[in-house]
């Protein structure tokens, strides 16, 4: 996620303060005519900071947090090259599994809830969301806290907030940062992380950050960046107030019959784990399925050859959390592991389509009038829905998962 963090930011607080207080964000001649060149969506960059700064003051950021802020408040050509070049996530979910689910985070992530046992004792208590469920996220977030990213966060939010990709998100997300600066939880020194502007242990965004972060070793500051018992304390405050189940499984790997009604598969189709031992589905080793009335999803992230999963309703807070469906099955397979489930099964080899493969199917989906989101060639979860919902009216499996045989068939069927 992030890169070690380096030095600390040279210190030039003093001298905007005096330059802030005095004139609403005025910048040096050659910062003006830089960001003005960099910026043609927000405008000329003073311009707009001299609004930002009056909307700040209105919604009750002070002047002297503005100044405090101030030298940091510019445009960073390093983060709108980083954001521009982002990689669309086109690995499959077995390969993004194997990768960051396995080898040391396993059994590190055993020896962090050894080691932090009473926190994670209490924070069970409190919020009813178990050890492996944070460890898991803390894992792959940032490796336990080693890599948190080292761009200064409020000159990537200010960035982010003037560029014109997505200006309103990270308006607010500069806002909040100023905030937390405002309240004391962190200085600006301590203000740092990845280019997108995510803060501390478990790479909150600062607007979850202000509004849930919770002071859990009692010292008085929400410091989610240098106290590890408020970094997790947080996630599983937020994770609470998402609306995790207290005592409930998340993700649990089954074994499926062949015959299966395939189009049963998929998020948006939720049975009681009764209706699934009754269509013959049992737990990976194969024993009976507890026949009950709790609901879940069948999920097959490579398709009915590929793994399959029971995901419950906890399982849905990973996808808030984050939106992918590789990263979030990935997280909760994690935990799963972690907590004590053995290995998956990827015995069976699943063929996957190519990036460009994947956008020509999500092309030819778009033109029967598929919402497939942007065409990137990942497999996300409209363009799930929408293979499989082509797979039906083809008499396919209808298990979601893009087959060379369903592109084939969408190319030759256009007319």
């Amino acid at each position: 996620m992030a890169v070690h963090i380096l030095a600390l930011l040279r210190h030039r607080a003093l001298a905007a303060a005096v330059t802030l207080l005095s004139c609403p964000m005025t910048l040096p001649a050659a910062a003006q005519t830089e960001t003005q060149r960099t910026a043609p969506c927000g405008g000329p960059f003073e311009a707009w900071l001299a609004g930002f700064r009056d909307e700040a003051i209105a919604k009750g950021i002070s002047a002297a947090t503005l100044a405090k802020a101030a030298p940091l408040m510019r445009v960073d050509q390093a983060v709108l090259s980083k954001d521009r070049g982002q990689q669309v996530f086109t690995q499959t979910f077995v390969e993004f599994a194997g990768r960051m689910a396995e080898g040391y985070r396993l059994p590190q992530g055993k020896e962090r809830i050894r080691k932090n046992a009473d926190t994670f004792a209490r924070i069970e208590r409190q919020y009813g969301v178990p050890a492996a469920v944070i460890v898991a996220f803390w894992a792959l977030e940032t490796d336990f806290g080693a890599n948190m990213g080292d761009v200064p966060t409020i000159r990537a939010l200010t960035t982010l907030a003037h560029d014109c990709r997505r200006p309103a998100l990270f308006r607010d997300q500069l806002l909040a940062a100023l905030r937390i600066l405002q309240n004391g939880d962190l200085t600006l020194d301590q203000m740092k992380g990845p280019f997108a502007g995510e803060l501390g242990q478990l790479q909150f965004l600062p607007t979850h950050y202000f509004d849930h972060a919770v002071d859990f070793d009692g010292d008085g500051r929400r410091n989610l960046i240098a106290s590890t018992p408020d970094a997790l304390a947080s996630a599983a405050a937020y994770a609470a107030s998402l609306g995790w189940r207290r005592g409930e499984p998340w993700l649990q790997e089954v074994k499926v019959p062949g015959d299966l009604p395939w189009h049963e598969s998929g998020l948006d189709v939720e049975h009681p784990r009764s209706q699934w031992a009754r269509w013959g589905v049992s737990l990976a080793d194969g024993s009976r399925l507890p026949a009950d009335g709790l609901p879940a999803s069948l999920i097959l992230p490579m398709g009915r050859h590929g793994p399959a999963f029971l995901a419950y309703p906890n399982f849905r807070i990973y996808l808030q959390w984050n939106q992918s469906f590789v990263y979030s099955t990935t997280a909760a397979y994690l935990a799963a592991r972690i907590d004590g489930a053995p290995r998956m099964d990827t015995s069976r080899k699943v063929a996957s389509l190519s990036v460009d493969q994947m956008r020509a199917l999500q092309q030819e989906l778009s033109r029967r009038g598929f919402d497939v989101g942007k065409i990137d060639g990942v497999l996300g979860s409209q363009t799930r829905l929408a293979v499989r919902e082509m797979q039906k009216r083809y008499g396919m499996a209808a298990d979601a998962y893009p087959t060379t045989e369903l592109l084939e068939r969408l190319r030759s069927d256009r007319g």
